[in-house]
């Protein structure tokens, strides 16, 4: 289903993004995690997938259906808290200072930067879109070629820096956003990174 409102993208994951939206958006860095643990991840999903496509009741269906979706960002997310090995490019805190940067110089631009955590090797930034239901994907397509562009200088590479999938989640207004914004500030502290989230320097939040 394509329309003026909404439109749904698939590479290796399935994309919600409708107008006028608020959005949780997790994109990492090229080379963070080890292909054949995204593929077993990716497997798990689409084999629990199936079996939710069978159930009947469609407001069960959708239910079990969101909480599958939490589940396996919540694996996703964790496999890259624990890639100590993988490329951490953003602990550079030059490459983290232009990443930061470049998010804050397109608020109120691009999109209503709500907040924002710099990681070592991914981002979190949850961010409301008002135009059409293509802002989202344009407003990450140029945001990460930006940042890459200038990290690639920065580290003298030419090679891929962000992984082209990103992850992204519509996010209702009120408990919803607050515990992912919540979930997003706390990321260093859940990874072990620091004792408390204010400790951090590369979190934002609106205040």
């Amino acid at each position: 289903m394509i329309d003026d409102q909404i439109k749904y993208y698939r590479r290796n994951l399935p994309h919600y993004h409708p107008a006028n939206a608020t959005f949780f958006v997790t994109f990492r860095l090229a080379g963070s995690l080890p292909s054949e643990a995204i593929a077993r991840l990716k497997e798990e999903r689409v084999r629990d997938e199936e079996l939710l496509l069978k159930i009947e009741d469609e407001k069960v269906r959708k239910q079990k259906m969101a909480e599958q979706h939490e589940r396996y960002f919540s694996k996703f997310d964790e496999m890259l808290d624990k890639a100590v090995n993988s490329q951490s490019w953003l602990k550079d805190e030059r490459i983290a200072d232009m990443v930061a940067e470049a998010m804050c110089f397109r608020d109120k631009k691009v999109y209503d930067l709500l907040a924002y955590c710099i990681m070592p090797n991914h981002v979190h930034v949850v961010f409301t879109v008002e135009r059409s239901a293509t802002s989202l994907y344009k407003a990450l397509q140029s945001l990460k070629a930006y940042t890459a562009g200038k990290a690639n200088k920065i580290l003298l590479n030419n090679g891929a820096f962000w992984q082209h999938e990103s992850y992204d989640h519509v996010v209702r207004d009120g408990k919803e956003l607050e515990r992912i914004i919540d979930y997003v500030l706390h990321n260093p502290v859940k990874a072990g990174l620091v004792s408390s989230q204010e400790q951090w320097k590369w979190n934002y939040c609106r205040k």
